[in-house]
């Protein structure tokens, strides 16, 4: 009996042992369970032009920082009803404290003036386009330089042929649409909104100087080539030498 004893003792000692091992675990758990419950969704949204001429004065003209809310009355003779050049206007206006911009051609009024409105709230805006089309009429680089908003193009041969935006550091909007006028009201495109729980899209850059890919965001460029691989332990980015080949991050 005296041994059974023991052993239920032993057996006890060993089981709340474990016990105190694994409970903060399961509490870490419990607690990022609770705050997932009361987390909102993040954003998942694909916008597919052209779009419908509809009426943006009352985002372009929201005052204060953050989204606009629901549109404005207005009285012009557009539809005022969202539409997909709508959506990617809130997307944008919604930026609180960043705007990185890499596009090849920009001359939508209603986008460049979106972004002066950010640069007037207090939103940093750096924007990266292509050197040739910049200087095309109807550009918006030269209102949003004139604004005081930093742009920097490329030295290359080839066409800086990129168009995303990234918002926050959190927010990626990317797509086949360039933002012209004509991209947005006669082609058929696409752009996707995604979002990440954390500012973990960009990371402070060293300078400002153009390189051969995006230096606004770049993350530090390798000294050496690189394999390609997926381990969590891995960089965002992917050099071949100084060449670009790949960026991802974990969902």
């Amino acid at each position: 009996m005296e041994r059974l004893r023991w052993q239920v003792a032993a057996v006890a000692t060993v089981g709340l042992a474990l016990a105190l091992e694994v409970l903060p675990s399961v509490l870490r758990w419990l607690r990022a369970g609770r705050q997932r419950q009361w987390q909102r969704p993040l954003r998942r949204e694909v916008l597919f032009f052209p779009s419908q001429v509809t009426c943006t004065e009352a985002l372009l003209q929201a005052p204060g920082e953050g989204p606009p809310g629901p549109l404005a009355e207005c009285r012009c003779s557009l539809p005022h009803c969202e539409s997909s050049l709508s959506r990617l206007l809130r997307a944008l206006l919604a930026a609180r404290a960043s705007l990185e911009l890499c596009l090849f051609a920009f001359s939508s009024p209603q986008l460049g003036r979106a972004v002066q409105l950010l640069h007037q709230r207090g939103v940093r805006v750096r924007v990266i386009t292509d050197c040739d089309y910049m200087a095309l009429n109807g550009s918006q680089i030269g209102l949003l330089r004139k604004a005081g908003i930093q742009v920097r193009h490329d030295q290359e041969l080839g066409y800086m042929h990129h168009k995303f935006a990234i918002v926050d550091k959190k927010v990626l909007i990317t797509g086949s649409l360039n933002w012209t006028t004509q991209a947005i009201q006669n082609n058929r495109e696409n752009v996707l909104i995604m979002e990440d729980e954390e500012e973990s899209l960009a990371s402070e850059p060293a300078s400002l100087a153009p390189s051969p890919e995006w230096s606004l965001l770049a993350w530090p460029v390798p000294s050496s080539s690189e394999s390609l691989g997926w381990a969590r332990d891995e960089q965002p980015l992917h050099f071949c030498g100084h060449q670009l080949v790949a960026a991802y991050w974990q969902v």
